[in-house]
């Protein structure tokens, strides 16, 4: 045997030759006749040992059992330079020793033997472990003469003594290290910065001195734009889409939806600044929309969640959970509690704001839903979709009536491409439909929802992004995004090329006009910047 260990209360048969003895306090004469010191172990405190039926009498129910020492085990330690043959002896019985209450807790010291690594004597599974009030839940016992864990540890599991074996130095590393990434998560997930209610916005009661003479107006001829007003930085991902609030008065905000898991609100009328940033959503926003009464933003992202969020008080007046990832939002035109949710998924919902719940659902043999548009005031309603097959002219652009969920129509577009976006006319019974065939198709609004062979409004490049399109106010001008990065106007009636602005050094996939202000756009890129141009 390696190493014996010896206790108080040992019955040893070798006590009349001991190997070694104290000949002063705290010092100790091994069997090579070297005095030696004795080292502290554990360097967080002292670990106190009984035996499994040794309790305290001295102190009081309401007191701290720790601050009374018990008899300590004592380790001996053999001379690493005498004959390997040679046996340590048991040390001279000492007399059980109790502290009164009175008597404050003295230092104590244990001595470990030179045992190799993974080594226990059989003696030290009759060992009791104290847990201590600083100590981790599972403290591991090291030697100290060695820097490495010696592999020897204790632990009280049914009243019963059980050995735990010795786990390597990598292993726990590793498991030290998932515990941490385990907690980092758990720390993300409670972030203020995903789901947390943000701080209300500031908005100036007074309406903006560039907006108000236009308030009044009734026909605002649009023009051109040809300079920057403002160039917007603020979004760390691509920005999906832009929307200028509805409200005429408060029209100096801009709503921006980006892929850094982010929606802000601009001020891109006065100063072009950053008035507030929501942080709601885990994943990239993609579609968000401004309520018809221009306080409250509607906000989807690819993390399945809805929130609706009141600008003043910076509170979420609804919050939901999609079944698939959100793609797009709209407002029904008259009833402003309902809103139509589509994305990666074959059906198109309703939601009542009011209940927070699914009011109906139109379902239809396709992947994913691109793009909703209102016709009609609200009584039907368009659906792009990503179906492009040889049989896909009853897929691409569906018509629905919104009360009864039945298809008007499903023969709209026979063209073998997508149409991710769809724009209303301000004035005439028309929409239009970007294409990924690079070109912009007229239809008319009602049914039987003809195509125009005639106008065909092309130039610009889609190449699979998300491109949108829009009219004028007045309805004389038709604006699109390129995937160059170029930003294209087209004459409504003629289909010429009106202008063309260099806007974005990569794909501009949104373009607005503002609502009052007759020759304001904004245009919005995958390389995250936004403009104003005037």
């Amino acid at each position: 045997m390696a190493s014996l260990v010896a206790y108080d209360d040992s019955d040893s048969e070798a006590e009349a030759e001991p190997a070694g003895s104290v000949n002063a306090p705290g010092q100790m004469k091994d069997a090579s006749g070297v005095a030696t010191s004795p080292r502290q172990d554990f360097t967080s405190g002292i670990m106190d040992v009984t035996n499994e039926g040794a309790q305290g009498t001295e102190h009081g129910p309401h007191e701290d059992p720790g601050e009374h020492r018990l008899p300590l085990v004592r380790l001996w330690r053999r001379d690493p330079g005498s004959c390997p043959s040679q046996r340590l002896q048991w040390p001279v019985k000492e007399p059980e020793v109790t502290f009164p209450t009175s008597e404050p807790s003295r230092p104590s010291s244990l001595w470990t033997c030179c045992a190799p690594a993974g080594h226990m004597p059989l003696a030290a599974a009759r060992l009791k472990q104290v847990r201590l009030s600083w100590e981790s839940p599972e403290p591991s016992f090291c030697s100290p003469n060695r820097s490495e864990a010696t592999g020897i540890s204790f632990q009280r599991k049914r009243c019963e003594d059980c050995v735990i074996p010795y786990t390597p130095k990598r292993l726990r590393q590793l498991q030290a290290f998932s515990t941490e990434t385990g907690q980092k998560k758990d720390v993300e997930l409670q972030s203020p910065s995903s789901g947390c209610a943000p701080a209300p916005l500031c908005v100036t009661p007074r309406v903006s001195e560039l907006i108000q003479p236009y308030l009044n107006s009734q026909c605002r001829e649009t023009r051109v734009p040809r300079t920057v007003l403002f160039h917007l930085r603020g979004h760390r991902g691509p920005v999906n889409s832009i929307q200028w609030c509805p409200v005429p008065s408060r029209s100096h905000m801009l709503l921006s939806t980006s892929m850094d898991k982010t929606f802000k609100v601009w001020n891109a009328v006065d100063s072009g600044r950053c008035l507030q940033t929501y942080s709601l959503h885990r994943e990239a926003v993609r579609a968000a929309r401004w309520s018809p009464c221009g306080g409250r933003i509607l906000s989807g992202g690819f993390d399945f969640a809805l929130h609706l969020t009141d600008l003043e008080t910076g509170t979420q007046l609804f919050s939901g959970r999609s079944d698939f990832r959100i793609t797009t939002l709209k407002f029904h035109p008259k009833d402003h509690s309902i809103f139509l949710c589509g994305g990666f998924s074959s059906e198109i919902k309703a939601w009542d704001i009011r209940t927070g719940k699914v009011v109906r659902g139109y379902k239809a043999t396709i992947q994913q839903t691109l793009d909703i548009l209102f016709l009609q005031e609200g009584s039907e309603f368009l659906s792009s979709t990503d179906a492009s097959t040889r049989d896909s002219a009853d897929r691409t652009i569906i018509a629905w009536d919104f009360r009864t969920s039945a298809k008007i129509s499903n023969q709209i577009f026979h063209e073998r491409y997508t149409c991710p976006s769809l724009a209303l006319h301000p004035r005439e019974p028309v929409f239009l439909a970007q294409t990924n065939g690079n070109y912009l198709a007229l239809f008319s609004a009602v049914w039987p929802y003809r195509m125009s062979r005639r106008r065909r409004y092309e130039g610009h490049k889609v190449e699979g992004y998300a491109v949108g399109c829009e009219c004028s106010p007045c309805g004389d001008l038709l604006v699109t995004g390129s995937a160059d990065g170029r930003v294209l106007m087209f004459s409504f009636r003629t289909a010429s090329r009106a202008c063309t602005l260099q806007g974005h050094t990569q794909a501009c996939v949104g373009t607005t006009y503002h609502p009052v202000l007759p020759s304001v756009l904004g245009t919005c890129s995958w390389g995250g910047d936004i403009k104003i141009w005037h």
